[in-house]
C-alpha cells in the first residue's frame, strides 16, 4: 500500500464510479475478482490499465471480509505499483454485495 502517489500535472485523469460485482455469490474473493475484472475493462476503454492507478477506495459490507479480500487485491496489482487506498466498512446498495471499489487512474496510452 502506498502512502503517496504523484502524477505529472499534464496527466489525463480517469475517474471510475464505484464498481460492484455481477456475481452475487457469498464469496468475497469471487466478488473482488469480478469487480477488479470490471475495473480492468473500464480502464482499457479509457486508454489506461492498472499500472496507472493513483487512488482506490474500497467499501466492504463487513470488515471481517478484509483478510479474504486483500490477497486478491494484492495479487491483482502490478508489483511496486500500489495506489493510495482507503478501505472501510459500509452498508452497500444491495445486501448481497460484499464489496464496492472506486478508482482514479492516469491515462497510460496516447
Amino acid at each position: 500500500m502506498s502512502q503517496m502517489v504523484t502524477c505529472p500535472a499534464t496527466a489525463t485523469l480517469i475517474y471510475l464510479a464505484g464498481q460492484v460485482s455481477d456475481d452475487l455469490s457469498d464469496d468475497i474473493a469471487v466478488q473482488t475478482q469480478s469487480v477488479l475484472a470490471k475495473i480492468d475493462g473500464l480502464l482499457s476503454l479509457a486508454g489506461s490499465d492498472k499500472t496507472g492507478l493513483v487512488s482506490a477506495q474500497i467499501w466492504l459490507r463487513d470488515m471481517g471480509d478484509f483478510d479474504a479480500m486483500n490477497p486478491v487485491w494484492e495479487q491483482w496489482l502490478p508489483e511496486g505499483r500500489a495506489p493510495v487506498r482507503a478501505c472501510v466498512e459500509a452498508r452497500l446498495a444491495d445486501p448481497r454485495l460484499k464489496i464496492e471499489i472506486q478508482v482514479i487512474a492516469v491515462k497510460t496510452s496516447a
